[in-house]
């Protein structure tokens, strides 16, 4: 796996800490998509939904 720019050292923690969370989302999304399953997540107004792993894996490919 090829190491994000923003893993350098000269990236801050935070972009760090961000990429982290981005690589480690898409992981559990194309794990759980390859299973047919669905996740939960939170929308735009905090209410929590069931979404096909599928669907969410093409908009984090965006």
């Amino acid at each position: 796996m090829k190491v994000p720019d923003s893993l350098s050292q000269s990236g801050t923690f935070t972009d760090k800490v961000m990429t982290g969370l981005k690589m480690a989302l898409k992981k559990l999304a194309e794990e759980a998509a390859l299973k047919d399953e669905s996740l939960i997540i939170g929308d735009q107004d905090g209410n929590a939904k069931s979404v096909p792993a599928k669907d969410l894996l093409k908009t984090l490919s965006e």
